[in-house]
C-alpha cells in the first residue's frame, strides 16, 4: 500500500519529534515531511526545493506561527493554487484566538485545531487527526496539473 503523504510545516522541533514518533507508532504507512518555515513549505509544496522529490501530500499540519512566511500566508497560497488548494489543510497552532481561528477559516482551513501543552494530549489529537483524514473521511488524489 502507498504511504500516506503528510506535510508538517512547524517551527517547534519538540512538536516536530512529538508528531514524528506518534506516526512511527502508527498501524498506517504514514511519510511524514517537514517544512521548518513559509518558505521552505511553499517551495516544498511548488516542487521549487531541489533537497526533496516532488510528492504532493495527503495532508497538511499547518502552524500559524512561523518565521519568513507564516501560516496565514501559506494557508492562502495552498488554498489559492489550482494544483494544491485541494489538499486539506489542518491548522495545528498554539494560537486560540478567536481572530486567528476565523481567519484560517476564511482562508480556506479544513480544521482548526489549538495545540494541547501536555505531551499525551498532543499524541491523542495527532491520532485522532489520523483516525480521521485516514480511516473515515475520503481524500482526493492529489495530482499537479502539467497541463499548465
Amino acid at each position: 500500500m502507498k504511504p500516506i503523504q503528510v506535510l508538517l510545516v512547524e517551527d517547534n522541533e519538540a512538536d516536530v519529534e512529538l508528531t514524528r514518533e506518534t506516526f512511527l507508532s502508527s498501524r498506517l504507512n504514514v511519510e511524514l515531511s517537514v517544512a521548518q518555515d513559509g518558505v521552505e513549505a511553499i517551495d516544498m509544496l511548488t516542487g521549487r526545493t531541489s533537497t526533496r522529490r516532488h510528492v504532493l501530500p495527503d495532508l497538511i499540519l499547518l502552524d500559524l506561527n512561523l518565521p519568513k512566511i507564516d501560516g496565514r500566508q501559506v494557508l492562502s497560497k495552498i488554498k489559492h493554487d489550482r494544483d494544491l488548494k485541494q489538499i486539506p489543510v489542518v491548522v495545528l497552532t498554539s494560537s486560540d484566538a478567536e481572530s486567528d481561528v476565523v481567519t484560517s477559516y476564511q482562508l480556506g482551513a479544513n480544521c482548526f485545531i489549538t495545540k494541547p501543552d501536555d505531551f499525551r494530549k498532543y499524541q491523542d489529537v495527532v491520532q485522532a487527526l489520523e483516525g480521521f483524514w485516514f480511516a473515515v473521511a475520503t481524500l482526493p488524489k492529489v495530482t499537479v496539473d502539467t497541463a499548465g
